[in-house]
Formats: C-alpha cells, sequence, structure tokens
C-alpha cells in the first residue's frame, strides 16, 4: 500500500484559466465562469487522510477492497483497476464486469468486493480522493492457488529387505511454490526438491531415496504438501511391499515340562514366516541320519520312546524366493530316572532346611529367655558377692 498526490485543485484551475485565456472571445466568459465555480467545489485535503489495506485472497474466493478516509468532508472516493479504468466512481460502477459488486458507500469508505477471484485479478488497485490537492492509495492483491494435482509415484510397486528404492512426489501449479515433506509411518524423512517455474505457477516435485527392511513391509510413505492456500494437511500415501526371508523358529509341543527322558516323546513344531510365506520346510538332523522311529509331517517332528542315540541337532530349514533360513534345537535325553532322583533331592535339601530353621528358632528363644533371667537377678548377685564393712 502507497499514496501519492496529484495535481491540486489550483493547479487545475490555473490550467484552465490559461486556455480560458486563448479561447475566442464569445466562449472567455463561460469558461472562466466554469473554472471558478469547479475551483470552488473542490475541497481542500487539510486533515483529511485516504487509506487502504493490502488484500490476500485464495483463487476462487472472495476480495474485498475498502478505500476508507480519515476526517471525510463529503470529498469523492474513486476505485480503479490496475489498469486504471474506473471500477467505481462514488456508488456507480462504469466498468461492465459484474464480479465487483458494491458493499458500503458512505462519505468515508467505498468498499467493494470481487467474486471468483482468478490469477489475472492481482496487481495494485487504486483508491483515488478528489480534494486539492488529490489523494491517491494503493492496495495490492495477491492470488494464492492452491496445488491443482498431488501424485506419488514409487520406482518398484514390491521391494526386497535391503533394497534401496526411489520415491518421487510432485504438486503441480500451486502459487507460491508448496513445500513438500516425507513421513515414513509416524518418522519423518528428508527428500530433495526442485522448483519448476511457469507462468507465475510453480510445479514441485520431491525425491526420496529409501532403504527398505522387513519391518517396513505394510508400513505408508507419505506426502505431505504445505501452503498458505491449504487448510489441514494435504496429502498423498502409497503402503510400502517388502519382500523378505523366512524366519524361523522351533517350538516344544511335548512334553510340556521341557525335560527329554528315555522311553519319553517328543514333538516339535517349525514356525516360519517370511514374504512371500515359505511353501514348505524342512526337518534335517545335522551331522547325522534321522532317526528311522522319527515322524515327519509338515512343520511338525515327532520322536517316539527317546533314547541316548537320538542325541543330537535337530535343524528346521525354510526358503522363499528371497532367501534361505533355519534354527536348530539340540536334544539331550536323561536316564528315564533323572526326574525322580532330582525330585527325591528337592525332597531331602526342603527337609533338611527346615529342620535348620527350627533348631535356629530354638536357640534364639533360649538366648531370649537367658537374657531376661540374667537382667532380673544382676542385682541379686550384686548384693551378695560385695564384701561386710566393720
Amino acid at each position: 500500500m502507497a499514496s501519492a498526490v496529484l495535481p491540486s485543485g489550483s493547479q487545475c484551475a490555473a490550467a484552465a484559466a490559461v486556455a480560458a485565456a486563448a479561447a475566442p472571445p464569445g466562449l472567455r466568459l463561460r469558461l472562466l465562469l466554469l473554472v471558478l465555480s469547479a475551483a470552488a467545489l473542490i475541497p481542500t485535503g487539510d486533515g483529511q487522510n485516504l487509506f487502504t489495506k493490502d488484500v490476500t485472497v485464495i483463487e476462487g474466493e472472495v476480495a474485498t477492497i475498502s478505500c476508507q478516509v480519515n476526517k471525510s468532508d463529503d470529498s469523492v472516493i474513486q476505485l480503479l483497476n490496475p489498469n486504471r479504468q474506473t471500477i467505481y466512481f462514488r456508488d456507480f460502477r462504469p466498468l461492465k464486469d459484474s464480479r465487483f459488486q458494491l458493499l458500503n458507500f458512505s462519505s468515508s469508505e467505498l468498499k467493494v468486493s470481487l467474486t471468483n477471484v482468478s490469477i489475472s485479478d492481482e496487481g495494485r488497485y487504486f483508491c483515488q480522493l478528489y480534494t486539492d490537492p488529490p489523494q491517491e492509495s494503493y492496495t495490492t492483491i495477491t492470488v494464492l492457488v492452491p496445488p491443482r494435482n498431488l501424485m506419488i509415484d514409487i520406482q518398484k510397486d514390491t521391494a526386497v529387505e535391503g533394497e534401496e528404492i526411489e520415491v518421487n512426489c510432485t504438486a503441480m501449479a500451486s502459487k507460491p511454490a508448496t513445500t513438500i515433506r516425507w513421513f515414513k509411518g509416524n518418522k519423518e524423512l528428508k527428500g530433495k526438491s526442485e522448483v519448476e517455474e511457469w507462468s507465475d505457477m510453480y510445479t514441485v516435485t520431491s525425491q526420496l531415496m529409501l532403504k527398505v527392511h522387513k519391518e517396513d513391509d505394510g508400513v505408508p510413505v507419505i506426502c505431505q504438501v504445505e501452503h498458505p492456500a491449504v487448510t489441514g494437511n494435504l496429502q498423498t500415501q502409497r503402503y510400502l511391499e517388502v519382500q523378505y526371508k523366512p524366519q524361523v523358529h522351533i517350538q516344544m509341543t511335548y512334553p510340556l515340562q521341557g525335560l527329554t527322558r528315555e522311553g519319553d516323546a517328543l514333538e516339535l513344531t517349525c514356525e516360519a514366516i517370511g514374504k512371500p510365506q515359505p511353501l514348505m520346510v524342512n526337518w534335517v538332523r545335522v551331522d547325522d541320519e534321522m532317526p528311522q522311529h522319527a515322524v515327519l509331517s509338515g512343520p511338525n517332528l515327532f520322536i517316539n520312546n527317546l533314547n541316548k542315540t537320538d542325541n543330537g541337532t535337530y535343524r528346521c530349514e525354510a526358503s522363499n524366493i528371497v532367501g534361505k533360513a533355519h534354527s536348530d534345537y539340540m536334544l539331550y535325553v536323561y536316564d528315564s530316572r533323572a526326574g525322580e532322583e532330582g525330585a527325591i533331592r528337592a525332597v531331602d535339601h526342603a527337609v533338611i532346611g527346615g529342620v535348620v530353621a527350627v533348631v535356629v528358632f530354638a536357640m534364639l528363644c533360649l538366648l531370649i529367655i537367658l537374657g531376661r533371667y540374667f537382667a532380673r537377678h544382676k542385682g541379686l548377685f550384686s548384693l551378695t558377692s560385695s564384701p561386710r564393712i566393720k
């Protein structure tokens, strides 16, 4: 916003008087009278102050332009467009653009609305106040344009764990240029942006290089746009699809207590998770052949009537198109009486511990009783042992 001083009314009147003097005698008197009347009608600008404010508006919305006057004396207010065409002269609209509508007209304000604002409406709008000297002030309309399209593109629809992929996000035709932020789930990442300008509009493309892991499978990659014309979060996202080799875990389903003794049965279950999911798992015995009485059924290994020749390491293997993985279980078969002997030892230890506790408690009680007894008879012992004085 700025203001300027136009040629004064007295200067205009003087120029008109010079022109009247050069006019033919018949018109000279009439022109002089007209000049004097016009000069008398132009108010002085003493004490008056014309002001306005800049306007920022989103494309397609409504802009409001207000020309305001302090200490008005009914001087004429006029509003002009950037091409200096008169939009409103007082409450009259010479410009044939119906998007301009009068909101308020008084001696102290001329307020006009402009609907369905577009980029072509940007620029300086002039408020003029016809005083002596005349005053002028301008307001600048700035039009914000949100991104017209937001696109995200991933280099590969399916990635393999450990692989680095490229992700691009484009925000098209905005004003001013947008700011693009990247997120993987709730974690913010840093990308590299490039800005292209065309006809006062900006297209921003941001590139993100992302190394994926198995934990990223199913996690969204989010492209979020920040722009003054956008309220809230404008974003688009793509979900990562990551393939990874199997993860293998062996679960002992029998015996429940975990102690394997001669004559007992053993059942192990192999759990394998991967992407793609392994179609089958394979049981092997490391450095030896599988016992003849072992039964294999899919992910399950069952060995009945265990004996010490079954001792060894049993391995579950799983694979998919990404890779292979395995997990080992070390089997040790105890004697059939190992559990009983252990239980007997546990009972013996418990009995011994109980006896010791009773003895200690009895000794403490005896010490307390003796202490109280000696405390009561301490004075008596002192009298009987003292020598008599003659």
